[in-house]
């Protein structure tokens, strides 16, 4: 049954909301956030910390979620009521780093709403993100893909089929047990740290009495905290560690991660593709399911 807003009207994402932009947002990056963002995933690598390196501290991968997070609310302001938006969950994540941001950035990220597609869950709808440095050079395009559930949502005709680094073509390397494995584990305060260290606040990770009303059992990780660690264990078994050039990003999202409990990451070796060398891993929840799958890293040269 689709869920009512407080004036009894159903729940419902219209089709109009295709395509509705907001930005640019101008925003600076500094050591102070990317060390942050690395201190709240565990990090200890000196390239995330030392910042009398030539290029200064290195940006984690997963880090441009940080400086698009503004803009997902300020899309959501425009086209989502409250009691909409606060049922949001993170499905689906592709992000192409044209290059990592750096200490002293002044980057400027425009959002529009690239695709809305009614699903069993919920209304599904892909957020593109794309940010540009102070010369207008890319830096950073996200496809950000959130679940909405129990909203319904307007038919609207699929985006044309995708494609480019990070998006599956084949299945070949798919199969077959992990080359590698690891627990990681989860602190019942890490939601409220990496809230902080992010800068991003999204009430259900971290108030249990939002969490509840918005259907979930209880606050949840986030996804891009979960993703983020699976990449970091990822990148501790290639040669360069954090320093492995990342080209691309791809996942979907699966089971919630509860606070505290345990995350099994494992991978496989890096095999070529036409993008690049691909590294595939996933993340299980506690409970065994896939809190993230298909889980994609394209390597830069």
């Amino acid at each position: 049954m689709t869920p009512t807003a407080p004036s009894g009207v159903p729940m419902r994402i219209p089709a109009a909301v295709l395509d509705v932009a907001v930005g640019p947002r101008e925003q600076t990056v500094d050591s102070r956030w990317l060390m942050a963002y690395a201190a709240a995933l565990g990090e200890s690598a000196p390239e995330y910390f030392d910042t009398t390196q030539a290029e200064g501290v290195l940006a984690h991968p997963l880090f441009p979620v940080c400086y698009e997070w503004p803009l997902a609310l300020d899309i959501r302001a425009r086209i989502l009521p409250d009691e909409v938006a606060v049922r949001g969950v993170h499905a689906t994540h592709r992000l192409v780093l044209h290059r990592p941001p750096r200490a002293g950035d002044r980057l400027r990220t425009t959002a529009r709403v690239a695709a809305l597609e009614r699903r069993s869950p919920g209304a599904y709808m892909v957020l593109r993100m794309e940010t540009v440095d102070a010369a207008g050079r890319p830096v950073s395009t996200t496809d950000y893909g959130s679940l909405y559930l129990g909203v319904d949502c307007d038919p609207v005709p699929p985006p044309p089929p995708g494609g480019g680094p990070g998006e599956e073509r084949s299945s070949s390397g798919a199969n077959g047990p992990p080359d590698w494995s690891t627990e990681v584990a989860i602190a019942p305060t890490l939601a409220h740290v990496y809230t902080e260290c992010a800068r991003i606040w999204n009430p259900i990770h971290t108030d249990r009495a939002v969490a509840r009303a918005a259907g979930l059992p209880d606050i949840i990780l986030h996804g891009t905290a979960t993703l983020a660690l699976a990449i970091s264990q990822t990148l501790r078994r290639h040669p360069r560690g954090p320093g492995a050039p990342v080209h691309a990003i791809a996942c979907r999202f699966g089971a919630m991660v509860r606070l505290p409990s345990r995350l099994t990451v494992r991978g496989r070796r890096a095999v070529p593709s036409p993008d690049g060398p691909l590294v595939r891993f996933e993340a299980m929840a506690e409970d065994g399911r896939p809190a993230v799958r298909d889980g994609r890293i394209v390597l830069g040269p």
